[in-house]
């Protein structure tokens, strides 16, 4: 057990009430998760607000109370501290708790609004390939060196990731890579943390529907690399328009990277087919498994992130040669009947884009680009006619279908879609509502030599649909449908 007073260390506190020298057997913001003796921070959610909650913690044993609002009646025995921000207060208290795992151990923090898992999934296939123990908190899993956790946010609560690099700690991981999301950022889940280094991705059009403008969205991710300390690196994309603005106040070492402007990794491509790429990256030819301009831009980060972690350049090039495609991201096979499909985790418009430009750059323009793709529910509904925009104008057949529609109608969601089709691609597009007979008919009409594209899900394995979770894998479901028609 740790002292109250002790966890609270550098927490911005308005007042107290009741003695900080009481024994804090651990650190809860669920109120369903306390046990005896527990500090429970109250929280405003999107949904709940954890003041709600306060008085059934304290039923349940909590005898700490870390809240932005003190209770109306204060219950005696029990210490109340107001804060000026609960997530903060949270993330700070966290780190105390768990004694600043992040100090022992190179962090880096990746954001942007596409790339971020690829960039971190593959640094950590890199340095396990290096020989070193790894870690790894993104959307598709948590990894402690070679122990593989359950990952159920981009960015998970502060109390999950510093959790979470105490397990590192105990295994001996050197260095841990993380996705850093504007929510998360927002939320302060990366306060308290001490980086090593930040890469910054893109920024496009995603999230509007949790920051109220594109200003306020940018700005979120700017901050990230405003509290990088002085002996953290910044590794920025040059070609994209907000590159600079990254790096504009941070006081961490600045460094960039582009494949059409002046920067410290550049790259230049010299063959990009399905079989990957062949890039000139600085002095060297690098040959990857990896597809598309988009991944060149990743695999820079990559390169420049693991030279300013001190790895050598020789080493850097064989080991990016050897790394596999992440789950989800352009993931694709092809069949015997020689239809290729893609699986890609592309749900913003720039994302989509970016896919379907490369399989564009890429096929002889005598095959079909079937695309298969819809949009979430409950999500930004600006994307949604923009998406289809794309997705008509970029491929010879369209499907819209349902993504995860939570707790909206899915037919509303595709007609909100089929406001962005122009009158000429109309013909091009059909509407299933169904995604698994969304995909079935793709396949179907797919001839050999046809490229199917199936977008926006990835590496998920689930359809939320009216707040229930059911089994539903896109690779999976493509590959069942392809081999059917084999027979």
């Amino acid at each position: 057990m740790k002292e109250l007073k002790d966890i609270l260390y550098k927490v911005t506190i308005n007042a107290v009430v009741g003695s900080t020298g009481i024994a804090v057997n651990k650190l809860e913001f669920d109120s369903r998760k306390i046990e005896t003796n527990d500090a429970f921070v109250a929280i405003r959610g999107t949904l709940t607000d954890g003041h709600n909650y306060i008085e059934k913690a304290i039923l349940d044993g909590a005898t700490s109370i870390v809240c932005e609002v003190l209770p109306e009646t204060l219950q005696d025995g029990i210490t109340y501290v107001e804060v000026a921000n609960s997530n903060e207060a949270l993330a700070f208290m966290a780190a105390n708790y768990y004694e600043h795992p992040s100090e022992n151990l190179k962090l880096v923090g990746v954001t942007g609004t596409n790339g971020k898992t690829t960039v971190t999934s593959l640094l950590y296939q890199l340095f396990k390939k290096a020989g070193y123990k790894v870690g790894l908190l993104s959307t598709v899993k948590i990894m402690v060196d070679n122990t593989e956790y359950k990952a159920t946010h981009t960015t998970p609560d502060s109390l999950t990731i510093n959790k979470y690099l105490k397990l590192m700690n105990d295994e001996g991981v050197e260095f841990c890579f993380m996705e850093a999301s504007s929510h998360g950022i927002h939320q302060s889940r990366t306060e308290g943390l001490k980086f090593t280094g930040g890469i910054f991705t893109n920024l496009s059009h995603d999230h509007l529907d949790y920051h109220e403008t594109f200003a306020e969205y940018r700005d979120v991710k700017k901050a990230f690399f405003d509290h990088l300390p002085k002996d953290a690196f910044a590794l920025s994309n040059m070609d994209d328009k907000n590159g600079l603005v990254m790096l504009q106040n941070t006081e961490a070492k600045k460094y960039t990277y582009a494949l059409k402007n002046y920067s410290d990794y550049r790259a230049q491509i010299l063959e990009n087919e399905f079989s990957g790429l062949l890039l000139k990256v600085n002095d060297s030819e690098l040959w990857t498994k990896l597809i598309g301009s988009f991944n060149a831009y990743n695999i820079l980060a990559i390169y420049g992130a693991a030279e300013l972690l001190g790895l050598e350049k020789d080493e850097i090039l064989r080991l990016i040669s050897e790394l596999d495609n992440v789950s989800g991201r352009f993931q694709y096979f092809i069949s015997e009947e020689k239809i290729t499909a893609i699986v890609d985790y592309a749900h913003t418009p720039d994302a989509l884009k970016n896919v379907l430009e490369t399989i564009n750059s890429i096929r002889t323009k005598n095959e079909e680009l079937i695309t298969v793709v819809g949009c979430g529910g409950d999500r930004d509904k600006t994307k949604r006619p923009k998406m289809a925009h794309i997705a008509s104008a970029l491929s010879t057949k369209v499907i819209f279908t349902s993504d995860n529609p939570r707790s909206e109608v899915p037919e509303t969601i595709i007609e909100d879609m089929e406001k962005g089709v122009e009158p000429q691609n109309f013909k091009k597009t059909l509407s299933i509502t169904d995604r698994k007979q969304a995909i079935k008919t793709a396949c179907q009409l797919a001839e050999a030599k046809d490229i199917i594209l199936i977008a926006g899900k990835g590496h998920e394995t689930y359809q939320e649909i009216k707040g229930e979770r059911f089994d539903f894998d896109d690779y999976k479901t493509v590959q069942e449908f392809l081999k059917q028609l084999q027979k």
